[in-house]
């Protein structure tokens, strides 16, 4: 298995003289981070409240400089299980982040938790429980999204739950919210077989969307999966530095992320039953930015607009009519308009 050139520290509760004997691990949790001091003791105690022996937990440090890296050393002893902590030269990105605990986990199951997220007590243990019931390649769960004070359960958009389900099934239609419409890599746990075919590497570089080519492509290719009604993994909303809430040239990643979903379904057997759902959503986050294009700096917001108009046009035109003569007006004028923008150099920013 190929490392990641950052430094790897592995840390435990390992007795020196000890036979070496083969070690199977059961499940390796992905946990990346970027200065989220505030938040992390919570991810490290939901942590502790779901470890087995057998589970190990890879800590990717995206070179973080507010002294997160010494919280979760402090509280390594406090994990009883295998810990491995890495720490990235430069900061980088999520998905880069994600891919570098991908490459050192040992499981033969994985799963992601943000470190400014947090998991209810026996959550992990029961998902392991589920995937190894239905012998499934992954499986996908729902949500709590956590804002200041405010609960909210956010589900998976897939009817059938704890029955083994085809995952290219799952892609349409294109009419409405599906499967691949519910992005989020830690709402899940995945067998190590789908990271051996190469379908769980992430885009490296996108600090947005790096995870729509990312659930595309596992549903593609991955032959077996299941929604399961285990509720446990909380979303912390609305922090100040996460990029959701940041309105610079990082939110453009989402243009980079969906040309590659194009490229990649372009080549697909069933491309031509696919293609329209993938316009469909690159559409579809396209009108949300521009809904929110107050939130951006000015310079930002001119790019967004330029490089949408030249996205439009990259698209397959046909699928691209079709798509806009079934949106509501407002939102098919809109990008009609953006379609006819003349191109800028911007565009090719």
């Amino acid at each position: 298995m190929r490392r990641s050139p950052a430094v790897l520290r592995p840390l435990g509760n390992r007795d020196a003289a000890a036979p070496s004997v083969p070690r199977v691990v059961k499940l390796s949790v992905i946990v990346p981070y970027f200065n989220v001091r505030p938040f992390i003791t919570e991810a490290l105690r939901t942590l502790r409240a779901n470890v087995r022996e057998n589970y190990e937990i890879v800590f990717v440090d995206d070179c973080s400089t507010d002294g997160t890296p010494d919280v979760v050393a402090a509280f390594v002893p406090q994990l009883r299980c295998e810990v491995r902590q890495i720490r990235h030269e430069k900061n980088s990105s999520i998905g880069t982040a994600r891919n570098t605990g991908l490459r050192a986990a040992t499981g033969e199951y994985l799963t992601f938790l943000d470190g400014d997220d947090w998991l209810a007590h026996g959550y992990l243990p029961a998902l392991v429980e589920e995937i190894e019931r239905l012998g499934v390649d992954f499986i996908r769960t729902d949500q709590v999204r956590c804002t200041a004070r405010a609960r909210t359960v956010y589900r998976a958009p897939i009817g059938p739950r704890g029955v083994v389900l085809d995952p290219r099934g799952l892609i349409l239609p294109d009419t409405r919210s599906t499967s691949v419409d519910y992005p989020y890599s830690w709402a899940g746990l995945y067998h190590r077989r789908l990271y051996d075919a190469g379908l769980m590497a992430f885009p490296e570089g996108l600090h947005t969307a790096e995870d729509r080519p990312w659930i595309w492509k596992l549903h593609r290719e991955a032959e077996s999966c299941a929604a399961v009604n285990h509720l446990g993994y909380y979303y912390r909303r609305g922090v100040q530095s996460s990029l959701t809430q940041i309105g610079d040239t990082r939110q453009l990643d989402f243009i980079a992320a969906f040309d590659q979903l194009l490229r990649e379904t372009a080549e697909d057997p069933d491309a031509d039953r696919l293609m329209p759902k993938a316009v469909r959503t690159y559409c579809a986050i396209i009108t949300h930015h521009l809904g929110q294009i107050e939130r951006f700096e000015p310079a930002v917001a001119r790019q967004l607009k330029a490089m949408s108009a030249a996205a439009l046009r990259r698209m397959p035109q046909d699928v691209l009519d079709a798509t806009l003569s079934t949106l509501d007006h407002g939102r098919s004028s809109r990008l009609a308009k953006l379609r006819r923008r003349p191109a800028t150099a911007e565009a090719a920013a």
